[in-house]
């Protein structure tokens, strides 16, 4: 493929990922009985309702980018712990399921071109469930493991998210990130694998 076949495959797949990524995070809130992603118009799967244009670009250029947040307010949840673990989890979870989507597609598509994009959607959503679960405030991983912490800890994400957007940058531009999270990329391909029968 020439420069901007690849390109436009790689928006695709990235776009993927994004959209069921913030879907998860949408719809598990919703099913915890906070309303607030849906009322925003988050709870679809339309990645014009998810994508933000400068973090799209930055993540196709500097591989550091973002989606637009996802709103949720706690206070919905019947128990505050609980509800926003299950809620950080459930980008990676969305991701997860969106590989394994991507896995069949690769799996039974007689076309080369949608099997291209579905194996390039299928290893952007591996790195994103990887990536996101890192405990670094502000991604996901950091809300899965503040929900077992004291609740002075909830500040923490506040006062020191700007040293965890400065962690982030080390690890992705050091290639840390990757090493870090490899070991979780490949149990979730194994799962991948395991569901699908792709190999």
């Amino acid at each position: 493929m020439n420069y901007l076949s690849d390109l436009l495959v790689s928006l695709v797949g990235i776009a993927f990922a994004m959209t069921i990524h913030e879907f998860g995070h949408a719809f598990a809130a919703y099913l915890l009985g906070d309303d607030t992603a849906k009322r925003a118009g988050r709870m679809t799967i339309n990645p014009a309702n998810h994508i933000d244009i400068v973090g799209l670009v930055m993540l196709m250029i500097f591989h550091f980018g973002w989606a637009k947040p996802v709103p949720v307010n706690p206070n919905n949840f019947k128990n505050y712990r609980v509800g926003n673990f299950i809620v950080s989890l459930a980008g990676a979870v969305g991701n997860l399921v969106g590989a394994i989507i991507c896995a069949l597609i690769l799996k039974f598509s007689p076309m080369y071109a949608i099997s291209i994009i579905a194996a390039t959607a299928l290893n952007y959503n591996l790195w994103f469930a990887a990536f996101n679960l890192l405990p670094v405030p502000p991604l996901d991983g950091w809300g899965v493991i503040s929900s077992f912490l004291p609740y002075k800890f909830r500040d923490f994400e506040i006062k020191y998210e700007n040293i965890g957007y400065l962690v982030l940058i080390v690890l992705l531009v050091t290639n840390l990130g990757s090493y870090i999270t490899s070991p979780l990329v490949k149990l979730f391909w194994s799962i991948v694998v395991k569901v699908t029968g792709i190999y």
